[in-house]
């Protein structure tokens, strides 16, 4: 086979471990998954119902323009519809804009470490991805600016950043785009947007930087995962050019469904939010407790420094039928990364964490 290049440079990517994979390991506790940042909460009452009522025509291709969920989404944002672009979850919309601005001789520049799928695509792409190492966990602006040149086309700003949690505020936000020149996109990817407690409406900068994109999905807190629908926010004119890359009928019939039952209940959105809040700070207190250090979130999850192999303490987790990542997939190989679960479910993980502090303190 006659491969690109760069097909030799990758991988593909690599998921959490499954309930189901994890049911084949010998472990008598019972499982819980806490590895890939889903909604313990579930989703909206009002998913259900809608979905009942589908007419079972699955031989008739999905509304190609997700003419309901882009007019709900749009009255919820108070945007143009126009300037909405659906996807099969955000990482198609990764691979559409890179697919259109990322080729060999131009550049990209991003955070490490940040969400994978940004060089992913860069390196399939054939572009020169310019990575800029974190500062304590969070973006360094002022690097990430001093490598743009001209032949730069795409700059990611994964906000709160995966996996470390960690959130610019939106002013440090428009103080660095006032910055980035016209003709450079920059996407900032929201996946965790409705966790976020520090105040500010990112569409909002759209106003004054018609280059930027805002990513978001309905696989977190909306709790969709499976149905695989994200979106983005940008102008009217690059949502034209990036849906000339779109692949036709990319969103499903119950995924466009779901999602617009979804969205029109805040409450849910609200409550999620607040008791995920409340379980955050329960990690906080206890690394603090414990002596370990683990980064300000402002995600539904928590990456937590052990000074240990995070493999070591990740298996150490499966071992107890806790499903959590490995920091060493993630860039930080002596941190795990937790999702923040149910009330019941944090608990049992801090005191597994507890045991595991115990028997390293013990056996040297």
């Amino acid at each position: 086979m006659k491969w690109k290049e760069q097909m030799h440079q990758l991988h593909a990517y690599q998921p959490g471990k499954s309930i189901a994979e994890v049911k084949t390991h010998h472990t008598r506790h019972s499982i819980i998954k806490l590895a890939s940042n889903e909604n313990p909460y579930g989703y909206s009452l009002k998913v259900d119902p809608v979905l009942k009522e589908f007419g079972g025509t699955l031989n008739i291709y999905p509304d190609g323009k997700a003419s309901k969920l882009r007019a709900d989404t749009a009255s919820l944002l108070e945007v143009d519809p126009n300037q909405l672009i659906f996807t099969n979850g955000t990482d198609e919309l990764i691979q559409i804009i890179s697919r259109s601005l990322i080729q060999p001789g131009k550049n990209t520049v991003m955070a490490t470490p940040t969400f994978s799928q940004y060089k992913h695509n860069a390196v399939l792409e054939g572009g020169e991805v310019r990575e800029i190492p974190l500062i304590d966990g969070i973006h360094d602006l002022d690097r990430m600016l001093s490598a743009i040149d001209e032949n730069t086309t795409v700059v990611w700003v994964c906000n709160p950043n995966n996996p470390t949690g960690t959130y610019i505020a939106i002013e440090k936000l428009w103080t660095f785009l006032k910055k980035v020149p016209n003709d450079v996109f920059v996407v900032l990817d929201e996946a965790y947007f409705e966790y976020v407690e520090q105040p500010g409406n990112t569409i909002e900068l759209l106003e004054d930087f018609p280059n930027v994109m805002i990513t978001r999905t309905f696989s977190k807190i909306y709790g969709l995962a499976s149905l695989r629908v994200g979106y983005g926010i940008s102008s009217v004119d690059i949502i034209q050019k990036l849906e000339a890359a779109r692949p036709p009928f990319n969103t499903n019939v119950l995924g466009q469904m779901a999602a617009a039952a979804a969205i029109s209940d805040q409450e849910f959105v609200k409550e999620c939010f607040q008791k995920n809040a409340a379980e955050r700070e329960k990690y906080y207190a206890f690394s603090l407790d414990n002596g370990l250090k683990v980064y300000l979130s402002e995600g539904n999850f928590v990456l937590i420094d052990f000074k240990w192999d995070g493999d070591e303490v990740t298996n150490f987790l499966l071992e107890k039928g806790i499903i959590v990542r490995s920091g060493k997939q993630l860039g930080f190989p002596t941190c795990v990364r937790i999702t923040i679960g149910l009330t019941e479910q944090n608990e049992r993980v801090r005191e597994a964490i507890k045991e595991f502090i115990k028997e390293r303190s013990i056996n040297g």
